[in-house]
């Protein structure tokens, strides 16, 4: 291939690359709604969503509600409007937290040496067992009963994916050729890690920070569905499903607002996964398809490559 045609061939992980599926046209479409009323939904709520009227009780979609009223009169559009801010934007503060403890750690494992290595995964295991939802009640209990609070139990039970995400794509390039020539030339590790291994760990980190963000949103409205990090009457797409079950007889269309929203923005994120996973080849490592490899099955593989053809 000519030097032009390798200067004007798009990177697959590029935006313009990804963005040209449909189905991450239509998730970042999604997403971006979304993002637009966490920013701006409160001020641009049609009415006060802490508002209420004792005579617009249960009341179904119309021109002055156009998604109905709760069971204290409240505008449901307005709550779901103001509540996204909380909702999405916590389930990010897990996924931040969930990054910052994993994703390093996991490429330090690489370099560190194999004692490093088995402690960082023995802790590893021991968080992924812990059960979820026991261990975000007793953190939230010991903090204090609020959303943010809540998150920070979440953001630690995610790290352990991270961590094993980075380190596997870690190891396979930390082995590669171009990794072995740098070190012989006096690069050091931090250089070796900066240059030639993080750079090629960033396309799994976005498929995989795209899956757990939809995780992340799923945890916060389960939270907030049994009542735990939030404090009424503050709106959140969990809290006000919940409130919507309690009165089913009365409304039974009013939980698949809520419901319908959480799903359709659970569903972009894992279609923008798919998108990314797709653009950046087969190679790319995720969460159901994770190869959990160490120093001494890389060692192996390495062996059995260097063995002549029979």
């Amino acid at each position: 291939m000519s030097r032009r045609g390798r200067r004007h061939r798009r990177h697959p992980t590029r935006p313009g690359s990804i963005l040209r599926l449909p189905s991450a046209r239509i998730a970042v479409g999604v997403l971006a709604v979304v993002i637009f009323l966490a920013i701006f939904g409160s001020a641009l709520a049609p009415q006060n969503p802490l508002t209420i009227n004792a005579n617009d009780l249960f009341q179904g979609p119309s021109l002055h509600h156009l998604l109905g009223t709760d069971y204290l009169g409240r505008d449901v559009l307005s709550r779901l409007m103001a509540g996204t801010r909380l909702s999405v934007f916590t389930a990010f503060e897990a996924v931040a937290i969930g990054f910052v403890l994993g994703g390093p750690l996991g490429i330090a494992t690489v370099f560190l040496g194999k004692w490093f290595d088995f402690a960082a995964n023995r802790v590893a295991d021991a968080l992924m067992t812990l059960p979820s939802i026991f261990f975000a009640v007793a953190v939230t209990a010991a903090l204090g009963n609020g959303l943010v609070q809540a998150m920070f139990p979440v953001g630690i039970l995610l790290s352990p994916i991270f961590f094993r995400v980075t380190r596997a794509a870690a190891l396979e390039y930390a082995r590669a050729q171009y990794v072995e020539a740098a070190e012989l030339l006096g690069a050091s590790k931090l250089h070796v890690i900066r240059v030639h291994v993080a750079r090629k760990v960033l396309p799994n980190l976005a498929v995989l920070t795209a899956q757990a963000t939809a995780g992340a949103l799923l945890a916060v409205s389960f939270l907030t569905f049994l009542g735990i990090g939030v404090q009424p009457p503050a709106p959140t797409w969990g809290g006000i499903l919940s409130s919507d079950l309690d009165y089913l007889n009365l409304s039974p269309w009013a939980p698949f607002i809520p419901g319908l929203l959480i799903a359709i923005t659970v569903g972009a994120l894992n279609a923008l996964a798919d998108a990314f996973r797709d653009r950046t080849g087969p190679g790319t490592l995720v969460v159901a398809d994770l190869v959990v490899k160490t120093h001494s099955t890389l060692a192996l593989e390495a062996a059995d490559d260097r063995q002549p053809a029979a």
